[in-house]
Formats: C-alpha cells, structure tokens, sequence
C-alpha cells in the first residue's frame, strides 16, 4: 500500500478512497497527534463547495470530538482562509475538506499545524502510523471530556477584513470581473472586491454542490475571458475551487498566468523596498521569460521542483518574501503561510490601480517564450534510465548547444504515472516542437 498522504494532503474519489470511515480515523489519528499535550484543543474545519463535504465534514469532526478536541465549523471558505483562522482563533490545529481544482467525485483532507503551515511528511506519517495501527494510542474520554463542536458563520467575514488590510488603496473606478469557479470564493469575492469600492462582475458563484470547477475557474478561462472584454472591465479574476489560486485577464481578454503575476508584483514590492534579498522563487516550469524579465528588473530568481510545498520551504529558507507556480498558487509570506487566491488577486490590482496603466500594459513586463511539452511513455521502474543511456544525454546536449541561450530544455519524470515530461522553451514553435517529440521518441525508444 502506498503512502495515505500526496503530495497535497490525503485525496482520492469521495466514498470511494476517500470514505467517511477514513475521514473520521484522521480526525482520531490528526487530532491526537497535532494536539498532543495540549489542554482540550481546538481545531478549526473549512471545506469547499463539493456535495461530498458535509459527509466527510460530519465524519472528520466526530474523530476530532472523539478525542477530547473542540470543533469550530467555519462552514465553507477557501482554505487559506483555514491557515488564518488558525492562527487568528489561537487554534491548535486546522484542517480542510477540499480538492481544490479536481472534478467534483474528489475530494481530500489537508491539515496545518497551529501556525497555518501545511504539515510536514514526518507529521503526516506518524498520523498515517496512528491509523494504521488501529488507533490503539488515541484516547477516548467519556462524560465531561467528550469534544464539542462550534459554528462559526461569522468567521468568513474575519477573513475578508484581514484581506483588506493587506493594501492601502481603494479600487473606485476599476471595473472588475470574477469567476468564482462554483467553488470557496463565491461569497468572499464578490463581497471584498464590492467593499473595495470596484464595480464588479460575476459569473460562476452559484454553487450547488455539483457544479465546482466545471467548465470555469482558473482552470477553464474561455468564458471569463469573454466576459472581461464584454463587460468592458479592467480586469478578469479566476480563482480555483478552493481559492488559493489566482489568474488574471487583461482588459482584451488576453490571459495573465501565475508567472506574469508574480513578475508584476516583484517588481513593485522591489520598488517599494519590500523584496527580501530582490529575490523570487519559482518552481523550474516558469517559462524562461520570467528569468529574462526578472533579469532586466534586477530580481534574482531562485528555482525548486514542481509543487507549492517545495516553493514554501524554499522562502523559509532563504528568508524570502514571495513565491509561486505558473499556475496561480502564489505565496506572498508577509500576509499568509500558504498560497492565497484572494490575496494574490487583491496585490495585483493594487498594482493596478496605483500605476494608472492598463492590465495589458503592466502584463508587458514580460514575454512568454513558447513551450512545448510532450509526455514519453516508460515502464514505472525506468523513469530515471534516460539519465543513464549516452545517446539519449548526447541528443539533449545537441538541442540545448542549438538553443544557445535563447531557450531550455527540461525533463522529468512524473510523480504518478508511467510517464517521462520533455519541456522545451525557445523563441520557434514549430522548432522546438520537432525538437520535444525526437527527445521523447527517443526516451520511449530506449527506457521501455
């Protein structure tokens, strides 16, 4: 059996891997082990818009109950709005039911400890060995010591208050669009952009349990968009279903991806002397176009693998103050523990509206260099063989002396399939094309 946790808490298809059962063990197993020592703890739970989140809901916080731990339900937010919370209520632990950007049949749960980080692998493996010897340490009190559970419906408008304290502008005369995904931000959005003064339009934040990432959201742009230009707005904003994502469109509907976002907000942290060190860090599928940009700014860039969690430790790290994916997952460590939609999109349209520019106009900071990926199929026990095999290496030296700077190529394998990804960047698609599918032609050629 592999390892219960992901690379992003415990997700799998609800009330098929991931059960009511199982929730409730890592409410027992979670509780127990991230409150240990602690006085009748508490624990914070969100959860997004899924059908399957009051199923789970209602599992996870019997376990935590079960245990001794007091319960605050905060209903549904985005799940950075958990990290907050957590260290807002002084809670000991904080846990969320949410898929994020998956299709509605997932879901998962993911916890922070109680300073709103998301928890090591050492922590979740010793709740995984919790469950998996049956629980046989975890106590169960009776009587008196039995846990509680608390709503707090209020508790969104804690969070949206905070948001709003992270800038000092007000966004009278923007008009902005958003597309809440169907998901956590379809209350807190549209409400915070309102209160900020914008004039606001919005499309997909009508939840019905069903509906969560289909066909909208940061994940499928088409139709905001479309909407942005219609509407005549400044700016469209899609968030994902639990809203620690963030993607933009400009005034002519052009998107502005994660690596466009954070080029922008660099830059003018940089300006305003709040860039530790004038560093970002990025993960090694930024398109070469951010270096470039951040070069000619004056940002240093510092690279990790693929994945939030890396980005993260990487800024703890080095003490730095900003960092985030091309897809939107952006950290901004002066404000919050993890990656923040909302956040993200309040920091760029600050920018925004301080500079007088249109969107397209700050978007070009930077040009994207096109990039290509193509998958090499591979049996599972050869992912790495083409590090090994001398004419797969001499073909990847040719096409990098070929790109002479003005591109890249980078190859990995895939955490959780039988499959090897060729990324190259340069300045010709069609070149870089032909390039990408005889490296990966090759790799299948070889690594079979």
């Amino acid at each position: 059996m592999g390892r219960m946790f992901g690379t992003d808490g415990v997700r799998g298809i609800a009330n098929r891997e991931l059960t009511a059962e199982l929730a409730f063990k890592l409410g027992r197993a979670g509780a127990y082990v991230l409150t240990e020592g602690a006085h009748k703890p508490t624990i914070i739970v969100g959860k997004d818009t899924r059908i399957s989140g009051d199923m789970l809901e209602s599992a996870l916080v019997a376990g935590i109950m079960s245990v001794g731990a007091h319960a605050i339900c905060v209903g549904v937010v985005p799940t950075p709005a958990v990290a907050y919370l957590t260290r807002l209520y002084n809670a000991d632990a904080g846990v969320v039911i949410s898929a994020s950007h998956n299709p509605v049949e997932y879901n998962g749960i993911k916890f922070f400890n109680k300073d709103g980080y998301k928890l090591p692998d050492e922590v979740e493996d010793r709740i995984e060995e919790v469950i998996n010897n049956n629980l046989t340490e975890v106590p169960s009190p009776i009587g008196e010591d039995l846990g509680v559970r608390e709503f707090k419906e209020d508790a969104i408008l804690d969070y949206i208050e905070f948001l709003k304290s992270t800038i000092d502008v007000d966004f009278k005369g923007l008009k902005i669009a958003l597309d809440c995904a169907e998901g956590a931000s379809y209350f807190a959005a549209p409400r915070l952009f309102k209160e900020l003064g914008a004039e606001v339009y919005v499309i997909h934040n009508n939840p019905n349990g069903k509906n969560i990432n289909k066909n909208c959201g940061s994940t499928h742009m088409e139709e905001l968009r479309k909407f942005t230009q219609e509407k005549g707005c400044d700016i469209g904003l899609a968030f994902d279903g639990d809203a620690d994502r963030c993607l933009a469109v400009d005034e002519n509907g052009n998107i502005v991806n994660g690596d466009f976002i954070m080029t922008i907000c660099a830059k003018d942290m940089k300006e305003k002397g709040k860039l530790d060190k004038d560093t970002l860090v990025v993960t090694v599928m930024s398109n070469l176009g951010l270096d470039i940009a951040c070069k000619r700014e004056g940002i240093n860039t510092v690279k990790t693998k693929v994945g939030d969690r890396y980005v993260l430790e990487e800024m703890l790290k080095g003490g730095y103050k900003i960092g985030g994916e091309q897809s939107g997952h952006i950290i901004f460590l002066d404000y919050n523990t993890t990656g923040d939609g909302l956040l993200t999109a309040l920091q760029l349209v600050s920018v925004l509206k301080k500079s007088g520019k249109k969107m397209s106009e700050l978007a070009s900071i930077m040009k994207e260099l096109p990039q290509v990926l193509i998958n090499a199929k591979v049996a599972n026990d050869k992912k790495d063989a083409y590090l090994k095999n001398e004419e797969i290496v001499k073909e990847i030296e040719k096409v990098e002396a070929e790109l002479n700077g003005s591109g890249r190529v980078l190859i990995r394998p895939s955490g959780t399939e039988p499959l090897v990804r060729v990324m190259i960047e340069g300045e010709d698609l069609d070149k870089i094309t032909n390039m990408a599918r005889k490296i990966a032609e090759l790799i299948e050629k070889k690594c079979r």
